[in-house]
């Protein structure tokens, strides 16, 4: 069923509205007159840096159509309507031959035609530097050239590309531009470039920074390192992850004060085992393990491997760290990467039904959601999964 009616108030004006949709499209929004009901209505989730999910993992080359359902269908219950498949670094040919069965595969079916909003590429343009080149192999790291680029264009078409790459690498800040002419989104990350260097490449047309505070090493300069850089540098919308873990709530606080909301998206960096309960699991060709603690590392070492992190765990433990409302931080996981990414996140008649609804208790806290895509009702899961579980 995909026609209904209901009312709730806006996530950010309070104010009453009834939603009305049919045959999965928004026939109208018209004021309610009611108000503090606590139930609410937002924009979908967008998490725009995926690798996995619910088991799933999208670096293997024997992804079927079923397993991108079942992991989309996963991310939905856990609160995000739509993602952005993530490729690692690997060897180039194998990166792009994901992406034309990914994008193959998004072709047979409608569902993943919305889920799946665009692509993802981080690396393999990254710095093979100890500590700033994460768990990507700094062995199967490349120079950007704008032929690579050329290539991801002709392969993905129309849909929405982000690029992660290091803008010291030689030839970055040509290939920027390069990559900006064919409508392809460059955020900067797993880097160690100067102030300057990360000037010149906002500049050439880079708009965002991945992951701030990770992707670097342990022990950082107090006086001169990539998070001062950063934070400096006018014109990136920085990605972080609202874990508690990747980021510690006083840099996640510190991150705040210092950005507006407009300039902060968040991600959950989500691995094969995020939306699973913890165990071992295979990730890009490696053996992770999955602690009680969402922690995803490879067995025996300390290093972090993404994350276990759910969506809208995501949005309750950012609202928690910062001492505010969930509605405070929702467009932080949502309409900011969309604008980042030029993808509508209006809720207007003639639009698709796609919006959540989320039933708050006294306290302001949520305690059941919904997301509707086309029309179509998702009930959320609010918990991580705790059981522990061991897989292959």
């Amino acid at each position: 069923m995909n026609s209904g009616d209901l009312s709730a108030c806006h996530y950010l004006t309070s104010q009453g509205h009834r939603i009305c949709w049919r045959k999965g499209v928004i026939a109208k929004v018209e004021p309610s007159g009611e108000s503090g009901s606590g139930i609410w209505f937002a924009p979908p989730l967008l998490d725009l840096q995926v690798n996995g999910y619910g088991g799933i993992d999208f670096q293997s080359d024997s992804l079927t159509r079923a397993d991108l359902q079942a992991a989309v269908g996963a991310l939905k219950r856990d609160g995000c309507a739509q993602i952005f498949v993530t490729l690692v670094t690997d060897e180039w040919p194998k990166m792009l031959a994901r992406l034309r069965r990914l994008k193959q595969l998004r072709s047979e079916s409608l569902e993943l035609q919305y889920g799946i909003a665009g692509w993802h590429l981080e690396g393999p343009f990254m710095s093979p530097e100890p500590g700033y080149h994460g768990a990507h192999n700094p062995a199967l790291m490349l120079d950007p050239l704008p032929v690579h680029f050329q290539t991801i264009r002709e392969i993905a078409g129309s849909d929405g590309v982000l690029v992660t790459l290091s803008p010291e690498r030689n030839g970055a800040i040509e290939a920027i531009r390069a990559a900006v002419a064919r409508g392809i989104a460059i955020s900067l990350g797993h880097t160690n470039a100067s102030a300057e260097v990360l000037k010149n490449a906002v500049r050439a047309g880079a708009t965002s920074f991945t992951h701030l505070g990770n992707g670097c090493p342990q022990q950082l300069d107090r006086h001169d390192n990539i998070f001062w850089r950063a934070l400096e540098t006018p014109g990136l919308t920085v990605g972080l992850i609202p874990d508690r873990i990747h980021v510690s709530p006083s840099l996640f606080r510190i991150f705040h004060r210092q950005l507006e909301r407009t300039r902060i998206w968040y991600t959950t960096d989500a691995v094969a085992p995020a939306g699973s309960p913890p165990g071992r699991y295979r990730f890009g060709g490696l053996e992770v393990d999955v602690g009680a603690d969402q922690i995803v590392r490879q067995p025996g070492k300390s290093n972090f491997a993404g994350s276990a992190l759910t969506p809208i765990q995501g949005v309750i433990r950012a609202a928690e760290m910062l001492g505010c409302s969930w509605r405070d931080v929702w467009d932080c996981f949502s309409t900011v990467p969309r604008h980042l990414m030029q993808l509508d996140s209006t809720m207007d008649a003639g639009g698709d039904a796609n919006f959540c609804i989320l039933e708050t208790n006294p306290s302001g806290e949520i305690f059941k959601g919904t997301v509707y895509v086309r029309g179509e009702a998702t009930s959320m899961c609010l918990t991580p999964p705790t059981a522990p579980v061991m897989t292959s």
